[in-house]
C-alpha cells in the first residue's frame, strides 16, 4: 500500500486512496507532467511475487491500453518497475451505475435503455479489439458528472486466444454468464449475458438470483429461468423486457450474437418502449380491452382448472430441449408466457418436421382439445360483453350493468356494479396530484393515510392504496392512500465528510434521520477536530453512522515534531510540548518560503531524543532581494560562477541503485555576521550513486562581499553533502 505523498517515476503524487479490489489497490494521483489528476491501479504486494498474477496483470492492462472510446475508461500508462506494477487510467467525476441504482431503485426504462446504449458501445468497442471484459457488472461503470456513462476495470478482460478455451471462471457470481461458471469457452456473448443481468438490475433494482453463497447463485444461472422483470417492475416497457430476456438465455447460440444487434434494439426501443420488438406477444383482441383486471384472471384460472381436471397419466412427458429445438421457438414460447401479464393469448410460433416427430400423437390430440375449450370460452366472454354493450342481453329500464365471464365450469358468475359505482383505478406510482386529478375525474376524492419509505418509489410517489385495483367503489368515496419518502438508503460517500468539521458532519448526518457515534484518534495530517473516515458507506435511516475524528498530532515526550512550514514562536511551543528545547535558530534567504517561516530542522519528524534535547532549525528570511540592505554605487553589483560536478556514491551508496535523497544547492554568504542562504537550484530527487552537475554562470552575490560557499544539501535534514569556495568580482 502507498502512503499519501509518495511519488512514482517521478511524476505522479499520490493524493489518497479510493478504491481496492481482490488484485489491487486504487489510488487518486497527480500527474505533475501534465498537471492533470489521474487514477493509478497497483497491484497487491502479496501477488507481486506471483509470477502468474504478474504476468496476467501486465496483459489485462496492455490490452486495456488499446482501448479508446468515449464510453470506455482511458488507461494512459502501463508501468512494470522491480516489483511495483501499476496502470496509470483517466480519473472519472461520478457515481457508479450500482451507487446510481441503490440510490433511485427501479430506473424509468427510457433511462434506462439510454445508459445501455452508452455501456454497449463501450463494449462493441472492445469487442471490436477481439477484447472480452469478462466482468460486465453496474459496480464497472460510471456515471460521469455530464451523463456520459463509462466503462470501467478491464481487469479481467482477456484478448481472445488460446488461453480462453480454457480459463477458469471469473467475474462476480451475481452477472457471471452459464458458461463462466462452469469454466468453459467464453466469448463476447459471455458478456452480452452479463450485460443482460446489468440490465435486469436497472429496471427492477435487484439482480435475478440472490443466495446465501455463491456456489448457490452460480447454480442459478446454470438452471433457472431468468424472472421476467415486468414481475418486479410492471411498468418496464415491452422490448427493453424482450432485450433482456434475449440477452440472458442459458445457451450463448440462443442469445444475441453480437453487441452491435443488442444496440439496434435499444435504439428501437428508445424509440417506442412498448413495442414487440421480437414478435412474440400477440396482438390483444379489441373487445377485450373492456375487461376488467378480475375478468381477465377469471379467464386465465378457466384455463388452469381445464388442464387440472385432465389426468396426468394422458400426457407423455418430453424433454423440454426436444420440443423445443428451434431456438426462435424457445424465444416465442418462453417471453409470451413470462408476459401473460401484457397479453391475453399467445400467438404458437412455427413447428419444424422435427417437433412434429418428436411430440406424442396423444400429448397433441389432448393439448389441441385444451385450445378449443380455451377459445371457446374467450370467444363467449367477448360475445356476453359485446351483447351488453348493445343491449342484446337488456333488462327493460333497469340501471345495472353486469359483465360476466364464464368460468371452465360453463356456470357463469357476475360481477355487478350500478351506475353509482366505479371500478378502483391503479395509483401505483403516481404523484400525489395524479393521482388525486385521476380521482376526481371518477367523483373519487384522495386521502393520504400515511407515508413510509420504499426502495421502489421516488419519494412522492404512491406506494400503496387502500381500495385495490379493479375493486367496485361507491362513486364520492375517499381513497385512502401511502405516499413514499423516497428509499430510505442513504449514501453517505455523497457528503465528502473527510476533512468535514465535526459539528457539520454530525448535523448533516442528522438530518438524514441517522444518529450519530463520534470516536476520536490522533492524527498528524489531519487537524483537529475533523473527519477522519467514516463507516459505513451506506446506511438506513434510523442506524448509526460511526465519525472518527481527528484529535490532532499526539503529544509524545522527546518526538521531535514537525517544524517545517511554522512560525519560530510556533516551533519553539511544539518543541516545549514534548519536552525539547529550541536549539540554534539560522536564518536563510528562500524564494520559495516566506520570510518567518522553518525552512529545515536539525532532526527529522518522529525522530525519539531524549528530553531536553535541544532542536536546532533554520527561518526563512525571504527572497534575497529584500533580505539584505543592498547598496548602489553607480549600478556596480558582485558577480560568481562555478562549473564542476558533484558525486553522491559516498553519500547514498554505490550499490544502491533504488535509493534517493532530495537534494537542493544553495549560496552561502556571510553577511552583517549573519549567515545568508540563497537558493541556486531547487530540491529535486536524485536516485542511486548518481554524479549531478554544480554549473551555474552567473551567480548574484551581496553587495560588498567577495567571496562565498555553494553548498549541496540534503534538502530534507539540511546536512551539507558538498562545499565549494568561489568568488565574487563587482561588475559594473
Amino acid at each position: 500500500m502507498l502512503t499519501i505523498g509518495t511519488y512514482l517515476q517521478n511524476r505522479y503524487e499520490i493524493l489518497e486512496q479510493i478504491g481496492v479490489g481482490g488484485m489491487s489497490y486504487v489510488y487518486r494521483a497527480m500527474c505533475h507532467t501534465l498537471n492533470r489528476q489521474v487514477a493509478i491501479k497497483v497491484l497487491k504486494e502479496e501477488f507481486a511475487s506471483d509470477e502468474a498474477f504478474v504476468e496476467k496483470f501486465k496483459m489485462e492492462a496492455q490490452a486495456a491500453a488499446r482501448l479508446s472510446h468515449p464510453n470506455i475508461v482511458n488507461v494512459y500508462d502501463v508501468v512494470d518497475e522491480g516489483e511495483l506494477h501499476y496502470i496509470v487510467m483517466e480519473l472519472i467525476d461520478g457515481i457508479t451505475l450500482k451507487n446510481y441504482i441503490q440510490k433511485k431503485g427501479q430506473l424509468e426504462t427510457r433511462e434506462a435503455i439510454g445508459i445501455s446504449i452508452q455501456v454497449a458501445q463501450g463494449i462493441e468497442a472492445a469487442h471490436a479489439q477481439h477484447i472480452i471484459h469478462r466482468d460486465i457488472k453496474p459496480q464497472n461503470m460510471i456515471i460521469a458528472m455530464d451523463g456520459t456513462v463509462k466503462v470501467a476495470d478491464f481487469g479481467i478482460a482477456r484478448a481472445v486466444s488460446a488461453q480462453t478455451m480454457n480459463a477458469q471462471a471469473v467475474g462476480s457470481v451475481h452477472y457471471i454468464s452459464p458458461e463462466q461458471a462452469k469454466g468453459e469457452f467464453c466469448d463476447e456473448r459471455s458478456d452480452i449475458y452479463s450485460f443482460g443481468i446489468t440490465m435486469y438490475e436497472m429496471v427492477t433494482g435487484k439482480v435475478p438470483f440472490e443466495g446465501d453463497n455463491t456456489v448457490s447463485v452460480a447454480l442459478a444461472h446454470l438452471s433457472e429461468p431468468i424472472p421476467a422483470p415486468s414481475q418486479s417492475n410492471p411498468k418496464v416497457g415491452l422490448a427493453m423486457e424482450e432485450i433482456i430476456l434475449k440477452c440472458t438465455r442459458k445457451r450463448p447460440e440462443q442469445r444475441y450474437q453480437s453487441i452491435t444487434e443488442v444496440i439496434a434494439d435499444l435504439r428501437k426501443a428508445l424509440v417506442n418502449p412498448d413495442s414487440d420488438l421480437m414478435g412474440l406477444v400477440s396482438q390483444d383482441l379489441s373487445q377485450t380491452k373492456t375487461l376488467s383486471p378480475g375478468e381477465v384472471s377469471r379467464i386465465q384460472e378457466g384455463s388452469r382448472r381445464l388442464r387440472r381436471q385432465t389426468p396426468e397419466s394422458d400426457f407423455e412427458e418430453e424433454p423440454e430441449e426436444e420440443i423445443r429445438e428451434n431456438p426462435a421457438d424457445a424465444d416465442q414460447e418462453e417471453t409470451s408466457r413470462r408476459r401473460g401479464a401484457r397479453s391475453h393469448m399467445r400467438r404458437p410460433g412455427p413447428k419444424t418436421e422435427r417437433d412434429r416427430e418428436n411430440v406424442n400423437p396423444q400429448f397433441q390430440r389432448i393439448f389441441t382439445g385444451i385450445l378449443v375449450v380455451v377459445a371457446i370460452i374467450l370467444v363467449a366472454a367477448v360475445l356476453f360483453v359485446g351483447a351488453q354493450v348493445i343491449g342484446l342481453f337488456g333488462r327493460g329500464t333497469s340501471t345495472t350493468r353486469e359483465n360476466t365471464v364464464t368460468e371452465a365450469s360453463s356456470e357463469p358468475q357476475a360481477v355487478t356494479i350500478t351506475d353509482n359505482q366505479v371500478f378502483m383505478p391503479n395509483l401505483l406510482g403516481k404523484t400525489q396530484d395524479e393521482a388525486r386529478e385521476e380521482l376526481a375525474e371518477m367523483s373519487l376524492t384522495l386521502s393520504v393515510s400515511g407515508e413510509d419509505y420504499s426502495e421502489n418509489y421516488e419519494e412522492g410517489q404512491v406506494m400503496g392504496q387502500d381500495i385495490p385495483e379493479g375493486q367496485a367503489v361507491e362513486r364520492g368515496s375517499s381513497v385512502g392512500v401511502t405516499i413514499s419518502k423516497g428509499s430510505d438508503q442513504v449514501l453517505l460517500t455523497e457528503f465528502n465528510l473527510p476533512g468535514m468539521a465535526l459539528s457539520q458532519a454530525q448535523q448533516l448526518l442528522e438530518e438524514k434521520g441517522l444518529t450519530v457515534t463520534v470516536n476520536r484518534e490522533y492524527n498528524d495530517q489531519i487537524p483537529s477536530g475533523q473527519v477522519i473516515r467514516f463507516s459505513p458507506d451506506e446506511a438506513k435511516v434510523g442506524e448509526s453512522v460511526v465519525l472518527v475524528v481527528s484529535q490532532g498530532p499526539q503529544v509524545v515526550e522527546g518526538k521531535v515534531p514537525k517544524l517545517i512550514g511554522h512560525t519560530q514562536e510556533e516551533a519553539q511551543a511544539l518543541l516545549t510540548q514534548v519536552n525539547l528545547t529550541a536549539g540554534e535558530v539560522r536564518s536563510e534567504a528562500s524564494q520559495d518560503v516566506p520570510a518567518g517561516q522553518v525552512i529545515s530542522q536539525d532532526y527529522l519528524p518522529d525522530t525519539m531524543l531524549a528530553p531536553g534535547t535541544a532542536v536546532g532549525f533554520t527561518v526563512s528570511l525571504g527572497p534575497a532581494e529584500t533580505a539584505v540592505q543592498s547598496e548602489n554605487d553607480g549600478g556596480r553589483y558582485y558577480l560568481g560562477s562555478i562549473d564542476t560536478t558533484c558525486s553522491l556514491s559516498n553519500y547514498i551508496g554505490p550499490a544502491s541503485q533504488i535509493s534517493s535523497v532530495r537534494v537542493a544547492i544553495r549560496l552561502k554568504q556571510r553577511v552583517d555576521n549573519v549567515d545568508l542562504y540563497t537558493t541556486l537550484i531547487p530540491a529535486h530527487t536524485v536516485t542511486g550513486g548518481q554524479t549531478i552537475p554544480v554549473s551555474i554562470s552567473q551567480i548574484r552575490g551581496a553587495y560588498g562581499v567577495d567571496t562565498g560557499e555553494v553548498e549541496v544539501v540534503n534538502a530534507e535534514t539540511n546536512e551539507v553533502i558538498q562545499s565549494y569556495t568561489i568568488s565574487f568580482f563587482p561588475v559594473e
